[in-house]
């Protein structure tokens, strides 16, 4: 298999596994502490906000730094920045301080802006016919994230006399582990930039392939977080059991990276296109099974396809960005993609809650297809392209 003969993707894997675990602690966590330490109610969920904010600042330039100085020191430096926000974020529950929650969430938001360059390093590991699976095997570092972050975060929570604190501490320690997996990554130095980035980019976004790949990627990033974020509080809407939440969120995330085993030889074997109009697909399926009823068992189903939508159509527009750059152009080019899926996830979280609290579970779930029916005009007429010619490799 090829995650087991290629140790660069071994190390990335185990990276994005360290990752997840350490959002998924924060995810758990971090709207009860800010409940308990905010000033005011409305101001609960603000070191969630201020996460997506530092992600949404960092992911640009750790891009461009990652083409001047290399992957690995890119890698590296975005590691450290989750141990620093853990650390600062324990010191601030240790205090009781919601303002040092608040400054410790933007640089884990840069912790999480530079794992999201993992997929792309996995690219620059492989040959030609094995980029698909590259890509989304290390996405399959989540499925270990998923299985062993929450129990983590329950045993945490209550490690040290003062609540919470053990869960940050935990979130630095992984990060601290992810700086030095990252450390043994072996990578030649990435090219210089041919030309100045705001006309690279302008250039970049001037072809359809790149605009195709990015819209993929925006729409099933973005989709997920706002479905993801609404589904908890549409359930409750309907007085369903919270075990019951917390079932169909534990399925949502296995969705996610599940299927990364299988979407990599999809791609590799029947194209990034193809794979992306099946998450297209998959996506909307999931929009019409949450408006077609609301029992546990369509909250269950829709998200579990909602994740693996956002599996597929990320791994595919991975893999047909790199179709559209050239070497040189490859800090500009990854860095627009994790731009627009850092917009999007932006928009869609500070939304989602207004959204459902307003208009309703429906009118989210009517919002998906739109999303897709654009990313859908931007991939036909790229749709006429040659595939990827089919491997033989494991």
């Amino acid at each position: 298999m090829l995650l087991l003969r290629n140790a660069a993707l071994r190390l990335l894997f185990l990276g994005q596994a360290l990752y997840w675990s350490c959002s998924l602690i924060g995810i758990t966590l971090t709207s009860l502490i800010g409940a308990q330490l905010a000033p005011l109610n409305s101001l609960a969920t603000l070191p969630l906000a201020l996460l997506v904010l530092g992600n949404l600042l960092a992911v640009q330039p750790l891009s461009l730094f990652m083409q001047r100085h290399g992957r690995r020191p890119g890698l590296m430096l975005g590691a450290a920045c989750g141990v620093a926000g853990g650390l600062v974020c324990a010191l601030g529950v240790q205090v009781g301080s919601f303002w040092l929650l608040c400054l410790g969430s933007l640089p884990i938001g840069a912790y999480q802006a530079s794992a999201m360059y993992y997929r792309f390093a996995a690219l620059e590991a492989v040959g030609e016919t094995q980029k698909g699976r590259a890509s989304a095997y290390v996405f399959g570092g989540g499925v270990l994230a998923a299985l062993l972050a929450p129990s983590l975060a329950l045993w945490s929570r209550n490690a040290l006399p003062t609540p919470f604190v053990g869960a940050y501490l935990a979130i630095a320690v992984l990060a601290l582990v992810g700086l030095l997996t990252m450390a043994r990554l072996r990578e030649g130095a990435a090219p210089r930039p041919a030309r100045s980035s705001l006309a690279a980019m302008r250039e970049l976004l001037g072809r359809p392939l790149v605009r195709a790949a990015i819209a993929c990627s925006a729409a099933g990033h973005g989709l997920m977080i706002l479905i993801m974020n609404a589904t908890p509080l549409a359930m409750q809407f309907c007085g369903l059991p919270l075990k019951d939440s917390v079932s169909v969120i534990q399925w949502h995330i296995l969705g996610m990276f599940l299927p990364a085993f299988v979407a990599g030889p999809l791609i590799d074997r029947i194209g990034s296109r193809r794979v992306a109009l099946l998450g297209i697909a998959i996506l909307a399926a999931s929009a019409g099974i949450a408006l077609s009823g609301l029992s546990t068992a369509h909250f269950l189903v829709s998200s579990l396809l909602l994740g693996l939508g956002w599996n597929l159509l990320l791994v595919a527009g991975t893999t047909l960005l790199g179709e559209g750059h050239s070497e040189a152009e490859r800090g500009q080019a990854q860095g627009l993609m994790e731009q627009g899926n850092s917009l999007m996830a932006a928009s869609m979280s500070l939304s989602s809650g207004a959204l459902i609290t307003s208009l309703g579970w429906s009118a989210v779930n009517l919002l998906v297809w739109p999303v897709l029916l654009l990313a859908l005009t931007l991939l036909w007429p790229v749709w006429r392209r040659p595939l990827p010619e089919v491997s033989d490799a494991a």
